[in-house]
């Protein structure tokens, strides 16, 4: 397929987009926001992929790639006058929608594959926290976004068997947790667009949030829905807060009294005193004597 960036954004990508390439461009600091161009996919394409791998793709991300083979936009931010990366929106194309588990990591016989990593103590889902996913044969995930190896966000089909196109997108982190995010493809491609592609903003939906530098960026260029209380200072999530005062307090320390050793009786204290004179007085008799 081929692939170019595009110099100026078409009237249906710009629709693909949400129109947040002109949020971005007139956005203070943001340079080079590119969109690769991407031709759509081939029908036969969609269809060998299901064959292949025994499942259905939901109709909202079958469409997608009817309309373009993949999604990449990235931008960038001028320090200093030189362009660093910092935003990329991804959705791999149809022919790297691959699968995740099963198969084993090494080419070594008996080597680990991620299915090893199932406990069979994971709690069960709830109308609250849904079933997570599996590696084993339970589940089929296949990476929609490689997250720039911070984790990977993913299609996942919970019922195998029979395999139905009822799918969720979930958040795989670097520790292997698994994270909710949408019910719909069209759901999570609308939180990419909207969060703007910021880096770790996956972690946005994780029990332990952003790390403090994507917090900066975020407060640096506040994502479209974003959830304000993200921003507020929480310094028990983010710092460990330590007080110098207390941490660096010089203790004044309680003197420890020595204990007086008792006074002997004064009648003692008089015979050890006479003993020496009496020890003089007898040799000096024996001196004598001689």
């Amino acid at each position: 397929m081929e692939e170019k960036p595009s110099a100026g954004i078409r009237p249906h990508l710009d629709k693909l987009t949400l129109g947040v390439t002109r949020i971005l461009e007139t956005s203070p600091g943001v340079s080079g926001v590119t969109l690769v161009e991407k031709e759509p996919a081939d029908r036969h394409e969609i269809i060998s992929w299901e064959q292949k791998n025994s499942c259905i793709l939901p109709e909202d991300l079958k469409n997608f790639y009817l309309m373009t083979d993949g999604f990449q936009m990235t931008w960038s931010v001028k320090i200093d006058d030189t362009p660093m990366p910092l935003g990329s929106m991804v959705i791999n194309s149809i022919s790297k929608l691959s699968r995740l588990g099963g198969s084993s990591m090494y080419t070594v016989p008996n080597a680990p594959s991620l299915a090893d990593l199932e406990d069979d103590t994971d709690e069960e889902g709830n109308e609250d926290k849904p079933e997570k996913p599996h590696f084993d044969s339970r589940s089929l995930i296949f990476e929609l976004d490689p997250c720039n190896g911070n984790g990977k966000v993913c299609l996942v089909y919970k019922h195998t068997k029979p395999v139905s196109s009822d799918t969720e997108i979930w958040f795989l982190d670097r520790a292997l947790y698994w994270h909710f995010l949408t019910k719909t493809f069209t759901a999570y491609y609308r939180l990419l667009i909207t969060h703007l592609g910021l880096p770790q903003w996956q972690y946005a939906f994780t029990s332990y949030g952003v790390s403090p530098q994507a917090k900066q960026w975020f407060n640096m260029y506040k994502p479209i829905t974003i959830n304000t209380t993200l921003l507020s200072e929480e310094t028990d999530s983010f710092v460990n807060k330590l007080d110098p005062n207390k941490v660096f307090k010089s203790k004044n320390k309680t003197p420890v009294m020595k204990k007086k050793q008792p006074s002997q009786p004064t009648s003692v204290q008089k015979s050890n005193t006479s003993m020496p004179s009496t020890k003089t007085s007898s040799l000096a008799g024996n001196s004598s004597r001689k």
